[in-house]
């Protein structure tokens, strides 16, 4: 099975991204986490980017705030699938991230999730994968179904509380 890769613009970025993990792992999906900055260590996030393929990955999550070019400059530098997490900061909650993310120029696309929302980056990035793992599929289908029959419950629990 091919790997997910994870970049985070800054360790800050950590909460967002241990949503992502915990649903990577319990998908049994191999995954590696990296901080790596568009704009501070930008050698290193495009090297990252241009060996993905080669190193065993099938898609790539780039996690960033504020001006949150990461996920478009990993995505410019290689054809996998990139998943954006825009992070929320300090100042606009998150929706100048979200506006960097998802306004990528044309021929570069990145999928783009909601607002620090690295649960559904992971789901993204297993379904992805899932187009040619039937046993990853299978799982994803479990989880939907487990995930439906939270709900369920929840839904039994006000109806008998009211």
């Amino acid at each position: 099975m091919r790997k997910v890769g994870i970049v985070m613009g800054s360790d800050s970025d950590l909460p967002v991204i241990e949503k992502a993990v915990r649903i990577l792992r319990d998908l049994e999906i191999p995954f590696e986490v990296h901080v790596y900055s568009a704009h501070r260590t930008p050698v290193q996030a495009r090297d990252f980017a241009l060996s993905a393929r080669e190193d065993g990955f099938g898609v790539i999550i780039a996690a960033a705030g504020m001006a949150a070019h990461l996920a478009g400059s990993i995505a410019a530098n290689t054809t996998l699938p990139v998943i954006g997490i825009p992070c929320k900061g300090s100042v606009l909650d998150g929706m100048d991230a979200l506006l960097s993310t998802v306004q990528m120029p044309s021929g570069i696309p990145v999928a783009t999730v909601g607002i620090d929302n690295g649960g559904n980056a992971a789901l993204l990035a297993a379904q992805i994968l899932a187009v040619e793992d039937p046993d990853l599929a299978e799982r994803l289908r479990q989880k939907r179904h487990n995930d439906s029959e939270a709900v369920l419950r929840k839904d039994a629990g006000i109806a008998e509380k009211l």
